[in-house]
């Protein structure tokens, strides 16, 4: 048996060339590796809000597209908002848009699952400036700057915002120009790398995250290696929030708060301002890290929204979605949502920030509502009173801000590990043994998931060993198991089983004796064995100098291959060798493999490298 019948080949899509971020010949490769485009937002007397300018000036951006990024870059009411205001928004892409796929897979493969790059929404990173100016008729000088992206890295680029969004309102497009130019410069974002990024004068220092990161590591430190002027500015991190901050009024209903974002609960945001509303939203959204949120969020969100008919309607259930809004009509038109949280203007004092409560829903009917978590949900687990405890002490005692977020995030990421420990434990128990994968057979199958099994195993291996709250842990995994979250997490781990299948196999073929495999195989086998080992190795090129030894050791099958194919017409027949051609990519068109693997290895660069899954397990145990 040839041992790669019926084992699935992946996908081969276009070859591009990747080096630093893109092809050197293609403009703005650098740039479009951290950034999609600029966007200048304005208001015209006569048009409201107008795109003023994108940069590059040859990002295509689609009608819809500009429409939603004019209104999420201004607040829905500018009453509250004199001077500078920094948010967020998440915005679908158009259909039809595609990225570098290839740039994407280099990427998320290394990259934590909560940072790799959207495929469907961009994000907006928003400076808006509102001040008094009595040469404009309206009496205001009102305009944003806009980063757009499909990289979830918050923290760095409102930080880049702040360097160049005052600089800009003086200079306006020269100096738009220049940045952008600046990012053009920049290496890509490669997990694991520390990165120097000049701009204007000033050198931000980042680290990206790795997926081999521990999570809740420490964060980036300076680098010594290289004298830098001017010396560089380190961000700690660059998609942190302060937590702390953003769940200041709502801390003794956190336990709630992360249920309803592990089960994927549909929610409302309604906050004073988009600043808060997109911080909370996000900060909601991290609070299961790191597993990935699976559904959608909107960190802003504005009636003017091409999905603002699809989110509100009520001839359906809500979607599972996290929303935040400013605008106050969003009261009434949300009623029918399961769950609401009404926020208040953020304050940092020195004492606990009066804590909101949990309302019925019943009482969500006015404008003037106060701020309140307006939901009929009972949450599974008990509160944890400790943490609130420490928190106050904290507050007491002047701990610094970030001290109290490093607190609330510890917290959060000890429960979401808890939770996903046992599942992990189970899913790796799925995986075949490596004994079980040989040369000379179909690789075997993951065995399917079962609830009951998996559940039956939490007495032993239960969340209990790890964790220290009480409660119906049970239920919140049976509810779990339903959720879009679950779906999303399964997929993701079951993806990376396969992959690791798929590579031991191919370790034990490439380390068999093939040279006995052959001696009772026909010339059509042993090619076709060599075309499909070629195919494979190109996901792990470590193994390419045994393949070419095989290779010349069966060099005179492709000398003669043409003649192999007349002697042998008759016993194919016309139509079977047709087939066989078309099975076998062309075998008798593409003779020269040598050719034939350049665009393999273009097309997927170690798209198949594997990840260990008992190694991972291992790490999230010590955890």
């Amino acid at each position: 048996m040839n041992p790669f019948d019926g084992f699935g080949s992946p996908r081969h899509d276009g070859a591009e060339e990747v080096a630093d971020g893109g092809d050197s010949r293609c403009p703005w490769a650098r740039f479009s590796s951290w950034l999609e485009c600029v966007c200048v937002v304005t208001f015209d007397l006569e048009l409201g809000q107008a795109i003023e300018l994108v940069y590059p000036q040859d990002v295509k951006l689609t009608e819809k597209e500009k429409t939603s990024i004019c209104y999420l870059s201004f607040p829905d009411s500018y009453s509250g908002c004199l001077g500078d205001t920094q948010f967020s928004f998440r915005l679908r892409q158009s259909v039809g848009r595609r990225a570098s796929k290839l740039r994407d897979d280099i990427y998320n493969r290394d990259a934590p699952v909560t940072l790799q790059r959207e495929t469907a929404h961009f994000f907006g990173y928003v400076y808006f400036r509102q001040v008094k100016d009595v040469s404009v008729k309206r009496g205001y000088f009102q305009k944003s700057l806009v980063l757009v992206s499909r990289l979830p890295y918050t923290h760095l680029f409102h930080s880049l915002l702040q360097i160049i969004a005052p600089e800009f309102f003086e200079k306006l497009e020269p100096c738009l120009e220049a940045v952008c130019n600046e990012i053009d410069q920049w290496l890509s974002p490669v997990p694991g790398l520390t990165l120097n990024l000049p701009v204007m004068g000033v050198v931000l220092q980042v680290r990206i995250p790795s997926k081999a990161d521990k999570p809740g590591g420490s964060p980036v430190r300076q680098t010594a290696k290289e004298n830098l002027l001017p010396a560089p500015t380190v961000l700690p991190t660059i998609h942190e929030l302060d937590l702390f901050r953003c769940f200041q009024s709502v801390l003794i209903h956190l336990q709630m708060l992360w249920e309803l974002m592990l089960l994927g609960e549909p929610v409302v945001v309604m906050a004073p301002s988009p600043t808060v509303s997109s911080e909370t939203v996000l900060a909601l959204v991290s609070s299961i890290s790191p597993m990935k949120f699976c559904c959608d969020f909107r960190p802003y969100f504005t009636i003017h929204d091409s999905e603002f008919r699809e989110y509100t309607t009520r001839t359906q259930a809500p979607p599972n979605v996290v929303l935040g809004v400013t605008n106050p009509y969003f009261i009434k038109t949300f009623q029918n949502w399961p769950h609401i949280v009404r926020l208040g203007e953020i304050r940092m004092t020195g004492d606990l920030p009066k804590q909101v409560k949990v309302k019925k829903l019943s009482k969500l009917k006015t404008l003037d509502t106060k701020p309140g978590i307006y939901t009929a949900y009972k949450t599974f687990l008990h509160k944890d009173k400790i943490l609130i405890k420490r928190l106050l002490k904290g507050i007491q005692r002047k701990r610094p801000p970030e001290v109290q977020s490093a607190i609330l995030r510890r917290h959060l990421l000890e429960l979401t590990q808890s939770f996903i420990i046992p599942l992990e434990r189970y899913m790796a128990s799925l995986m075949p043994l490596q004994r079980s994968v040989t040369p000379w057979k179909t690789p075997p199958q993951i065995r399917p998931f079962s609830q009951d099994e998996f559940m039956s195993t939490l007495d032993h291996t239960g969340p209990q060993l790890t964790s220290m709250l009480k409660g119906d842990w049970m239920g919140l995994y049976r509810k779990f198991f339903r959720s879009p979250n679950f779906d999303g997490w399964y997929r993701q781990r079951h993806k990376e089983m396969t992959q690791k299948l798929e590579s031991l196999h191919l370790e034990v073929v490439c380390e068999a004796d093939l040279l006995g495999w052959t001696k009772d195989k026909s010339e059509v086998e042993i090619v076709d064995l060599i075309l499909k080992l070629r195919e494979k190795s190109t996901f792990l090129p470590e193994w390419m100098e045994k393949l070419e030894f095989y290779e010349h050791q069966y060099l005179d099958f492709y000398e003669h291959l043409d003649v192999y194919e007349h002697q042998h017409l008759d016993l194919y027949g016309h139509q079977h060798l047709d087939l066989y051609k078309h099975q076998h990519l062309d075998l008798y068109e593409h003779l020269d493999l040598y050719e034939h693997l350049d665009v393999y290895e273009h097309q997927h660069l170690d798209l198949y490298e594997h990840l260990d899954l008992y190694e991972h397990l291992d790490v999230y145990e010590h955890q």
